[in-house]
């Protein structure tokens, strides 16, 4: 009984041994044989392991050593990689040593907080959308403009990056592009003061008005000759009172004057028993070759500024367009051609207008078109068209007329609008110029030539 109890004290004590071993070299506070023959003793216990391992298969692997823990380096790694490595916490690295990615740049600035995750109010009547209006004094200057090719036909397909807008020399960012059709708002201004002839081309064309326009339209009809009529106010282009109104606008005309060989008019003057009572008029005249012009009178600019007035109280939403049918004379109106125009220029109105009788006469109306010098100008319709960016036609046909209608029509609904936010201060009372220009060659631009600021612009 003594021998087993020895001999199985000494198998319990080898591993005891081992584990003593193991423990001083983690703490570094044991020694090793450090002679050939430990090191000789090691490699011989790693390959009996090895062997032992893989013993089934027959073959060995081999196996990487340990760290040495000879060195007091080896040590000090060993305890950096215990601090290092814990159960359930990842390695640490050193920042000074590793640096983080920089951020992608992007076009947008970065968010300021979360996302909104919240959908916005949407009001659900006009009296409730009301309360979310901002007011702010600010400038927005809308430019409806008419792009025409070489054969004067409209161009279509362009985009913002083909215009190019000045104020007062200084280009100006477009904050607003469209093309989309605009419903209209048009005073029609129709000349009765015309000769007989060209009033009776006139009459046949109007009714063809109402089919130019839509349902979206509206319209209001002045008549003038000597002095001006509102024959009615606006009213939807396609109901029944513009026809009835359109037909009571048309008017004979104006007779061009005659010869009065007779009578107190007559060439003899006036006479007493056959007797000139003047005695400076020339009895002997002979009848026939001398005529009685009768008196002209042309309100046209005073009808113009009538249908502006009136127009003024449409919406800004909707195009402000004065319709001109006439001749283009403009005799004995009270208010001038440049009053008309600033208001015109102050309440975003543009002149459109078909020009008829003389006007439409080759030569006659080319020449006040283009404004030769020294050429008297009875026409004062290019005159507005051009500072307000409408387009005239001229026509001498009463089918002329008729398709002239269409054919603006269908110009303004169609056109371009840039808008933009005046640099300018606002509503100093000051003419500021207004010049468009289209990025390709051979066409022509019709836009405004410029505005007055009012408030109707902020």
């Amino acid at each position: 009984m003594g021998g087993k109890q020895w001999a199985w004290s000494l198998v319990a004590a080898v591993p005891l041994m081992g584990l003593a071993v193991g423990a001083a070299q983690q703490n570094g506070s044991g020694s090793l044989p450090e002679g050939p023959g430990a090191q000789q003793s090691t490699s011989g216990s790693q390959a009996s392991g090895q062997t032992s391992s893989t013993g089934d298969s027959g073959s060995q692997q081999s196996v990487p050593d340990a760290p040495s823990a000879g060195s007091g380096q080896g040590a000090d790694n060993l305890r950096n990689l215990t601090r290092q490595v814990a159960p359930g916490k990842a390695p640490q690295t050193d920042q000074d040593q590793v640096q983080a990615p920089p951020a992608p740049q992007t076009n947008t600035p970065n968010p300021d907080g979360a996302p909104q995750q919240e959908a916005p109010y949407t009001p659900k009547t006009p009296d409730e959308a009301k309360q979310f209006v901002i007011r702010q004094n600010v400038t927005y200057i809308p430019v409806p403009v008419t792009v025409l090719d070489k054969n004067h036909h409209q161009v279509a397909g362009l985009t913002f990056r083909d215009f190019r807008i000045y104020e007062n020399g200084q280009r100006q960012h477009i904050a607003y592009f469209s093309v989309d059709p605009v419903p209209l708002s048009v005073a029609f201004v129709i000349d009765q003061s015309m000769p007989k002839d060209t009033m009776k081309k006139v009459n046949q064309s109007l009714s063809a008005i109402q089919g130019a326009f839509t349902p979206q339209d509206e319209a209001a009809v002045f008549t003038y000759g000597n002095g001006v009529t509102e024959q009615t106010t606006f009213t939807s282009t396609q109901g029944d009172r513009l026809p009835t109104v359109l037909q009571r606008s048309q008017k004979e005309g104006t007779e061009m004057g005659g010869p009065q060989v007779g009578g107190p008019l007559g060439m003899q003057g006036p006479t007493i028993n056959g007797k000139a009572v003047d005695p400076n008029v020339n009895g002997t005249a002979r009848p026939g070759y001398d005529f009685n012009i009768p008196h002209e009178t042309h309100t046209l600019s005073d009808a113009i500024l009538a249908a502006g007035k009136e127009l003024q109280t449409r919406p800004k939403e909707r195009r402000r367009v004065i319709y001109v049918i006439s001749d283009g004379k403009d005799m004995r109106s009270k208010a001038t051609v440049r009053e008309v125009i600033r208001f015109l220029q102050g309440n975003q109105e543009t002149v459109y207008g078909t020009m008829v009788g003389d006007a439409a006469t080759w030569g006659i109306g080319y020449l006040d078109r283009v404004h030769l010098p020294l050429i008297p100008q009875e026409n004062v319709l290019p005159r507005y068209a051009l500072a307000t960016g409408g387009v005239l036609e001229a026509q001498f046909s009463a089918e002329g007329m008729e398709r002239s209608f269409a054919t603006i029509a269908k110009e303004i609904r169609t056109q371009y609008t840039l808008g933009f936010y005046s640099h300018l201060p606002t509503l100093d009372g000051r003419f500021r110029t207004l010049d468009v220009h289209v990025e390709r060659p051979n066409l022509e631009v019709k836009a405004r030539s410029g505005y007055y600021p009012t408030a109707t612009t902020q």
